[in-house]
């Protein structure tokens, strides 16, 4: 039995249809039919029952389904075991924040493709919170307060944010000195989120309230320098702006809660090597580059 058919129909069966299950392993619809036909021809049942609207797994599928992914674990686990130190191959499926991912986590991707040239390395890039396992991702890369869930998750570096507005802004509307004045001001939002705020050591929530939104932190930066109102934004994706002056740091008394970056994996007895080497890098690299967990200290002032 063929492992890449094997995976291909895992494949097809988590994503729901050929072309997104194509999409995921980077081949044509056209591969992943043949493959799915072999398979089934080798075993002799039907194990989609394929329409229109994609294809759903038979009785008999959804049985194969799960012996084929753990078929598919051991034997990715079984080849990392055998091969040579420092070398990793197969493919590594990650989902990353598009605004810090492409500035920040891009070139770490970038150096460990170089580094290990058997590996296929395929980053999508998204604010949404991907489903990890029902979307076929490895790993993901989040950043702030995680909810709680059944991901295994490693921190790999701190990340800061800030309040910030432009001197337009303030020159027009003032600057709030207090959480509770943020309310009679303009937030750039990301939907209807809180904002955290530390208080003499205690965490206090605020709902601001703002007529711009948008789930794109690159989208709220040049909000924020158009002078549309005030931003509550990563460091690690401001620093050059404040180290210029178009922005400026708003309540310096009532900092924002350190947050981390995170590697967030589906559960498993352990994590693959090109997790662990994904993860040693991604912590080096936050240990190296300290403009990334910054504080209202680092920023000049108003």
């Amino acid at each position: 039995m063929d492992l890449e058919e094997l995976r291909t129909f895992v494949e097809v069966a988590d994503a729901g249809g050929v072309s997104p299950a194509a999409l995921r392993l980077g081949v044509s619809k056209s591969i992943v039919s043949r493959r799915l036909a072999r398979l089934e021809a080798e075993l002799g049942i039907q194990l989609l029952a394929r329409s229109t609207r994609g294809a759903a797994l038979t009785e008999a599928g959804t049985t194969f389904r799960d012996f084929a992914a753990r078929a598919c674990a051991e034997i990715d686990l079984g080849r990392e075991t055998i091969l040579p130190d420092g070398d990793l191959q197969g493919r590594l499926r990650i989902a990353a924040p598009i605004s810090f991912g492409t500035t920040h986590l891009a070139p770490v991707l970038a150096d460990m493709a170089r580094r290990y040239p058997r590996l296929q390395i395929q980053a999508s890039y998204s604010d949404v919170i991907v489903d990890l396992i029902g979307e076929g991702y490895d790993c993901a890369i989040r950043l702030g307060h995680l909810r709680d869930s059944n991901l295994v998750a490693r921190c790999v570096g701190a990340v800061q944010g800030m309040v910030v507005a432009s001197p337009d802004y303030i020159a027009a509307h003032g600057a709030p000195e207090t959480p509770a004045e943020l309310l009679a001001h303009q937030a750039l939002m990301q939907g209807t989120e809180t904002w955290q705020f530390l208080d003499q050591g205690r965490i206090i929530g605020v709902r601001p309230q703002g007529r711009f939104k948008s789930d794109n932190g690159t989208a709220l930066i040049a909000a924020a320098l158009a002078g549309l109102g005030i931003g509550y934004l990563p460091y690690g994706l401001i620093h050059e702006h404040l180290a210029a002056g178009a922005l400026v740091p708003v309540m310096p008394r009532y900092p924002v809660p350190p947050a981390g970056a995170y590697v967030v994996r589906p559960p498993g007895q352990h994590p693959s090597r090109k997790i662990r080497v994904l993860t040693e890098m991604l912590i080096e690299y936050f240990e190296q580059a300290p403009h990334i967990a910054g504080t209202a200290a680092d920023a000049p002032a108003p």
